[in-house]
């Protein structure tokens, strides 16, 4: 799939749906991969979803798993369009396409998140400066505001001296711990352009020299136990990696999980309460929930 310019790096997928439906239709596109979503709403027409995906030999597939997901919401009465269309992006059309609906967002208590190009001048509370790029993470999803709700209250009564971010994406989690306090954040991702946009965000933010951004898998990470751990991957991640977060929050730590759909909150707490983890605190944002759980010392079944 080529474009003017040389190679499409990514696809947009564009598809109408009702408004019963964009929802579920919305967290089914972040399942499959997506980079980014964003809805436009016209009175009187339905709303239209247009995700982003790093492009690859298997769109067609993605387009048909798409359309299947389709059927079905018709199939329970939810009005949505019939057809997935597919379009090569250029950076520059991506870029584009965040700048018309990235907005400066309150959240939680104390937090706002930005883009360089709408940021408050004067604001009572803790700007976050991202770049939206093609790195998730901006804290307009349920499951990216959740964590920081989270992270904001655990650092209320004191902030951790370290954390360790992984799957950090934009960056957006480790830059918000280095701006609430945390000293130093080891941030970590496997993708190159995840990496890049981190590091650049955390510059962008004063904190570069707080939050170590590297490329590494949070699977084979070397790292020392932190009192506190971000990961704001998917459910069937966070399952595979509990071995690892056991390993990585150090005892009496704290581990916050967010990328979890609603009714997989349950299932994933109860898989790392086989780790010795104990659920402490979640938040439930536009039908996706994020989970703080404290890493306690194991013990023995009745």
């Amino acid at each position: 799939m080529t474009t003017a310019a040389g190679p499409a790096r990514y696809v947009e997928l564009t598809v109408d749906a009702g408004e019963e439906a964009a929802e579920a239709l919305t967290n089914f596109l972040w399942e499959q991969g997506a980079v980014g979503v964003v809805e436009e709403a016209q009175p009187g027409t339905p709303a239209r979803l247009r995700a982003f995906f790093p492009s690859t030999a298997h769109s067609g597939a993605l387009a048909a798993r798409v359309e299947a997901y389709l059927e079905g919401l018709c199939a329970l009465g939810l009005p949505a369009g019939a057809r997935a269309r597919l379009a090569p992006v250029t950076d520059t059309d991506w870029a584009a396409a965040w700048r018309e609906h990235f907005r400066p967002l309150a959240v939680g208590r104390e937090l706002l998140v930005a883009p360089p190009w709408d940021t408050p001048a004067v604001t009572g509370r803790v700007v976050l400066v991202i770049e939206p790029g093609r790195a998730f993470g901006t804290g307009h999803h349920g499951t990216t505001a959740g964590c920081l709700e989270l992270l904001e209250a655990l650092v209320a009564g004191g902030p951790p001296a370290r954390a360790l971010d992984l799957g950090t994406g934009s960056g957006i989690l480790a830059i918000a711990a280095a701006r609430l306090g945390i000293a130093t954040v080891l941030a970590c991702d496997s993708d190159p352009d995840a990496v890049a946009a981190a590091a650049a965000n955390a510059t962008r933010n004063g904190v570069g020299e707080r939050v170590r951004v590297i490329l590494a898998d949070a699977a084979t990470l070397a790292a020392e136990p932190a009192p506190l751990v971000l990961a704001n991957l998917l459910a069937a991640a966070h399952r595979a990696l509990a071995g690892c977060y056991a390993r990585l929050v150090g005892p009496g730590g704290v581990l916050v999980l967010g990328g979890l759909l609603d009714g997989e909150a349950d299932v994933v707490a109860s898989t790392l309460a086989d780790h010795g983890f104990r659920r402490e605190a979640a938040r439930s944002l536009e039908g996706w929930t994020s989970l703080a759980l404290r890493h306690a010392a194991l013990h023995p079944r009745a």
